[in-house]
């Protein structure tokens, strides 16, 4: 796993693409975010951020001359809000391979003003009952999804559909089904009996005051495993008093 520095950046691939747009090729580094995409000083059409580990799409710089992105074989599941105040031109989002599971999780993509070529082939959201008639509703401007372009009638189809007092009440339903990430919210508990309530508490404030996702799992580790910041990890308790009992005799017997 690389972090996505200046230098890391100003050394990697540049070139003229088959497009005669300039790409940056950041492909097969395991980056597992987005950051300092203020040192490409804008200067690419496209970037290729295929065969990473980036896990959430945002954490862009303004980016005007930005017309194209690659993001297959990622493990993304969550789409940042106000993309378009970044990416005011991005025409073209390859997502295939990733891990976007809900219909509602598309809806922060809708407000790229520019957007006319998406693919989210190999996510689990393709499979979902009405996607293609989703995002042709609420991308009116969509020209290709999926590498497949969206005809008209598929269009006023699922318009009808949507305007529909059924189409409706779907709306709602996909909308509250659209993942909502709370950290140190819906956390398992902890796998060993030795954490008491105050202890808990205070993984769980650690989780909510991280700055990033990979501090947040790392907590959400150690509460898993009942290990509390600054301290040892703890031990499970898996022997009965009776079976302590037993080994401390044997213990005498052999002494």
């Amino acid at each position: 796993m690389v972090k996505l520095t200046t230098e890391l950046i100003q050394n990697s691939m540049q070139y003229m693409n088959p497009c005669r747009d300039r790409e940056l090729d950041l492909r097969g580094y395991k980056i597992p975010q987005i950051e300092n995409l203020g040192a490409t000083l804008d200067q690419f059409d496209t970037i290729d951020f295929s065969d990473n580990d980036v896990r959430k799409l945002d954490g862009f710089p303004l980016l005007k001359r930005l017309k194209c992105l690659f993001f297959n074989n990622n493990r993304i599941v969550r789409i940042g809000e106000n993309l378009e105040q970044y990416l005011p031109n991005l025409e073209s989002l390859i997502l295939t391979n990733n891990n976007i599971g809900e219909l509602g999780d598309l809806d922060p993509l809708a407000t790229l003003p520019k957007l006319k070529t998406l693919s989210l082939m190999h996510n689990p959201v393709a499979n979902k009952q009405h996607y293609r008639a989703y995002v042709a509703f609420k991308f009116p401007e969509l020209r290709l999804l999926d590498f497949r372009k969206i005809k008209q009638k598929e269009r006023d189809e699922a318009n009808t559909l949507f305007k529909s007092k059924k189409g409706k009440e779907m709306q709602k339903e996909i909308s509250r089904k659209a993942k909502t990430f709370v950290p140190g919210g819906n956390m398992p508990d902890p796998k060993v009996t030795n954490l008491n309530p105050q202890e808990i508490h205070k993984i769980r404030e650690a989780i909510k005051n991280a700055s990033s996702l990979q501090e947040v799992e790392r907590l959400t580790r150690m509460l898993q495993s009942g290990q509390i910041p600054g301290q040892k990890p703890l031990q499970p308790a898996t022997q009965t008093n009776g079976q302590q009992n037993e080994d401390e005799e044997m213990e005498a017997e052999q002494t």
